[in-house]
């Protein structure tokens, strides 16, 4: 039925494209999204692998010189690859990466349909204003690329930029529709629609659920200080749940050197999400992280060692529903929330080089990281039970001359354990001693 209306509506919106009138304009864009997934877990655990198809239809009429209107409807349709309902036989878990490409709180359900984006936005000299369900990009609230659908939003958000090098930025939130599930959330509700690994006493995390949390406020500058220095700030106030304030200092040497510098600082709100103290999600009073990365740009080439460092005194929490964590050690594929007294070093190279008699360019990135864990049997350090491990990722982008609607990418990733791991399978499920490939076939028009 839902199929039948999408097809009623578009001619409607392909008609609304008639520029006659000089003050109203549509255009019709979107992408369509082929997306396979396989990991290849240790030994006899299971192995999983989905194949997705969908993307997005996205409408804007602009009304006069201020005004847009937008709406974009996302789809994720399951082509039955694997039954991923199945867990694995030793463990009794599911699939961590390929259920994300569906709806994971209803896996019965094959094809998502969702009204994603839908707002009005108004522009005035140095100033732009959005009203509704939209898509935001920030360090720690993004919408993550690495699914069928992204993560979104819906609220309110106002850009100012006085000039080139400033620029100021406030939003206040109140549902989010995290990717891998079908539905926009309240604030605390969508807390928890992820696993939520262990609570500090080694027993399941009760907080799903049982969050309390009506809004977001976030604020954002981005201010150049000095010629070669750049200093960006983000806060991120979590209502009754904590505060999160993210500091990066950028420091350009020369044409092809760059210092920066990275804070995290959060700190208990209200309750922490619940008065009680077993369904609380955030429990802990403060979390600290630090880091530094030397970067080195060079034409199409660039060359990265970034450094991070969680501080013993708390985990370092943010609400992975919400996207991904824009750290200096940062790797597609795994993340450091949940843990604290953790050391993490990576190296990025980022290139772009021609093949085929310049009809293909091809970007490479890899990057490889060290990632010293706490202890996986240490519950209050180390929430989900991630072991200490070596994090190899291989990331291809396909620019094909004459194609340039069609975007392929290939990411190959390995994850190993180091040192002395418990023999329990859990432990290495999903997490390390694991190959996970992905294939994405976008078309955007």
């Amino acid at each position: 039925m839902r199929k039948i209306v999408i097809l009623l509506i578009l001619p409607l919106f392909l008609h609304s494209q008639d520029t006659s009138r000089p003050f109203v304009q549509g255009q019709l864009s979107g992408q369509w999204r082929n997306y396979f997934m396989h990991t290849a877990n240790k030994g006899d655990l299971k192995d999983f692998r989905a194949l997705a198809t969908g993307g997005h239809l996205k409408y804007r009429l602009n009304v006069g010189n201020n005004f847009t209107v937008g709406a974009a409807l996302y789809n994720s349709t399951n082509l039955g690859l694997q039954d991923l309902t199945v867990p694995d036989g030793i463990t009794g878990r599911l699939s961590r990466y390929e259920e994300g490409q569906f709806d994971r709180l209803d896996l019965e359900n094959d094809a998502i349909f969702l009204l994603g984006e839908l707002y009005l936005e108004y522009k005035i000299k140095k100033h732009h204003f959005t009203l509704g369900r939209m898509k935001i990009n920030t360090p720690m609230i993004n919408p993550q690329d690495g699914r069928m659908i992204p993560t979104l939003v819906q609220g309110f958000w106002h850009r100012y930029k006085p000039n080139p090098g400033n620029t100021f930025q406030i939003g206040i939130l109140n549902a989010l529709a995290p990717r891998s599930t079908g539905g926009f959330f309240g604030i605390g509700e969508s807390i928890g629609t992820y696993p939520v690994g262990r609570s500090i006493f080694g027993t399941e995390s009760r907080y799903a659920g049982n969050t309390e949390s009506d809004y977001i406020i976030l604020f954002n500058s981005d201010v150049k200080l000095m010629e070669n220095l750049q200093l960006g700030i983000w806060n991120y106030y979590v209502d009754n749940v904590f505060n999160t304030v993210y500091v990066k200092p950028r420091y350009r040497l020369n044409e092809a050197w760059t210092l920066e510098a990275e804070w995290l600082h959060q700190n208990k709100l209200g309750n922490g999400g619940n008065a009680l103290d077993e369904l609380q999600y955030f429990g802990q009073p403060s979390s600290d992280i630090l880091g530094l990365q030397w970067l080195y740009v060079q034409n199409k080439t660039s060359i990265s060692l970034g450094y991070d460092y969680i501080l013993p005194g708390g985990q370092f929490l943010f609400p992975r529903e919400w996207g991904r964590e824009d750290l200096f050690s940062f790797q597609k594929r795994e993340r450091s929330e949940g843990t604290y007294d953790n050391h993490a070093l990576v190296l990025t190279y980022d290139t772009t080089f021609p093949v085929l008699k310049n009809d293909l360019d091809i970007r490479s990135i890899v990057s490889l990281g060290r990632h010293w864990k706490p202890s996986v049997i240490d519950a209050e350090r180390n929430k989900y039970a991630m072991p200490d491990y070596t994090h190899i990722n291989l990331d291809l982008f396909f620019n094909i001359k004459g194609l340039t609607n069609l975007k392929p990418e290939l990411l190959v990733t390995g994850k190993f354990g180091n040192g002395d791991i418990p023999n329990n399978p859990n432990y290495f499920f999903n997490k390390v001693d694991m190959l996970h490939v992905d294939f994405i076939l976008n078309y955007n028009f």
